[in-house]
């Protein structure tokens, strides 16, 4: 009875060095199972209170249901989002406990007009909320009516057209109309969307451009003339037409489309915990109560559009190759 007690104990222990053994080789093997053991922190590169807070906000609301824990922001405004970039990239842990809710737009974009102190492929997007048009508008009272007035008009002098940051997909879609028509464009940023809806209100511009999502916002103060891209919500945009079917172009879609990103090393080493946030990142999208939460944050319902790593990773080397291309004319702009 001895020997079998001593048998079985070394066996026991035997079999519990190997499984320590095999913990210690492979430390994440544990905490993947009981993941996400904490919140998650969401590094956000804009202001609190704007429409990028909006929209985490009402995605995360419905998201934590699904993933069994809270979402708490950050938020590290500057520099047209490279601030909150690079505060992600060289301070959060790269664990899958730290996310960051970009614009893969305009702050992709950045990198191309100036690189950043870290790898862009050191961090991706797996997940994308939204995507927004851009588009070209003036204001109700605007002596600029149409697309022909605004031509004709640019034929003798140089118009001055609102813009929320230089290096926006607005601004490429504008400066890439003008290189198509042979027309130069004024380029004056406002500082964010409220200022270059109110730049073409007031007059202050002759007109601007700015993602459609805060142009519908502005209601009967302004019209829509062309947009960037697909116009999918038609009279919300006045039934303007997409700029490549009205001026025989062939330009990619300049949008705003928010997403979560991710520290490729985080997503590497812990394989188990990226696939439950991009699992239920997706099943978010299946819930009728996202619809709702989006509509409450003043989204535009036909907007909000899931994409995954793949296609959020085609967008953002897109945006990078545009910046490359028409970096000169927004340096010149």
């Amino acid at each position: 009875m001895t020997k079998l007690l001593n048998l079985s104990r070394r066996r026991f222990l035997g079999t519990s060095a190997a499984a320590t053994g095999a913990l210690i080789a492979s430390p994440h093997i544990a905490r993947a199972a009981d993941y996400p053991e904490g919140n998650i922190n969401v590094y956000v590169p804009t202001a609190e209170g704007g429409g990028a807070d909006r929209n985490f906000r009402a995605f995360s609301s419905v998201w934590k249901t699904k993933l069994g824990t809270d979402f708490e922001p950050g938020f590290y405004p500057g520099a047209s989002g490279r601030v909150g970039y690079e505060i992600y990239m060289g301070k959060a842990e790269p664990d899958c406990y730290n996310l960051i809710f970009g614009n893969m737009g305009p702050e992709v974009l950045n990198w191309a007009m100036q690189k950043p102190s870290f790898d862009v492929n050191d961090y991706f997007y797996f997940g994308q909320v939204d995507k927004d048009p851009c588009c070209l508008f003036v204001g109700a009272e605007s002596p600029l009516q149409t697309m022909d007035d605004i031509i004709a008009a640019a034929k003798t002098r140089k118009l001055n057209v609102g813009t929320s940051r230089m290096a926006h997909p607005a601004s490429i879609g504008l400066l890439a109309l003008g290189d198509k028509l042979g027309i130069d464009f004024n380029l004056i940023p406002l500082q964010g969307g409220k200022g270059t809806v109110a730049g073409a209100v007031t007059g202050e511009v002759d007109f601007s451009v700015l993602t459609s999502g805060s142009v519908i916002a502005a209601g009967d103060s302004v019209k829509t003339l062309l947009v960037f891209g697909k116009n999918i919500v038609g009279e919300a945009l006045d039934n303007a037409p997409d700029i490549n079917d009205a001026y025989g172009m062939d330009l990619p879609e300049m949008l705003s489309a928010r997403a979560f990103g991710i520290h490729k090393k985080a997503a590497d080493d812990y394989p188990d915990r990226f696939e439950k946030l991009t699992s239920t990142f997706k099943a978010t999208f299946d819930d009728p109560a996202l619809m709702e939460a989006y509509i409450a944050s003043k989204g535009q319902p036909e907007y909000l559009i899931y994409a995954g790593v793949e296609e959020c990773a085609a967008f953002k080397q897109s945006m990078l190759e545009l910046g490359e291309r028409y970096k000169s004319l927004l340096s010149g702009a």
